[in-house]
């Protein structure tokens, strides 16, 4: 299973290759891949800027928050968070890729799976895509 849309992760179309024949030979026959990704048509990113928003955390600290989406070249979108803990500063940069329903079924089946279902994301309906494939049995 992969969680978080970690799947977006895999900028390069080898990276993303690599991951799901690793992923096909670490199942045993029968075994089941699981994991969600945002639907690039619901264009989420738009919504991802957060002007520096301060969060209390555990131990009475306080952590102060920014985001904001630096590029959209699709199917990628790279995005800078800074988080500032005890006056430490912590820049982060990260970019996703955006696939399309159809591109990764067509992954999938590339690489040995069966595509057995494609649902909405029980908790971010039509934002998310979960996909249900499994490596078959014989």
């Amino acid at each position: 299973m992969m969680t978080g849309n970690v799947a977006q992760v895999f900028v390069l179309d080898e990276d993303w290759a690599c991951t799901l024949d690793v992923a096909f030979a670490c199942l045993r026959p029968g075994g089941w891949l699981v994991f969600e990704t945002r639907r690039p048509e619901a264009r989420d990113w738009e919504q991802w800027d957060v002007n520096p928003t301060t969060v209390n955390v555990p131990g009475g600290q306080t952590v102060v928050v920014t985001r904001t989406v630096t590029n959209v070249a699709m199917p990628l979108v790279t995005f800078e968070t800074t988080t500032i803990v005890g006056g430490e500063v912590v820049p982060s940069s990260s970019t996703l890729r955006f696939r399309q329903r159809d591109d990764v079924e067509t992954d999938l089946r590339d690489h040995g799976f069966e595509v057995l279902d494609v649902r909405d994301a029980p908790d971010r309906p039509g934002k998310e895509l979960v996909f249900i494939a499994r490596r078959p049995s014989a």
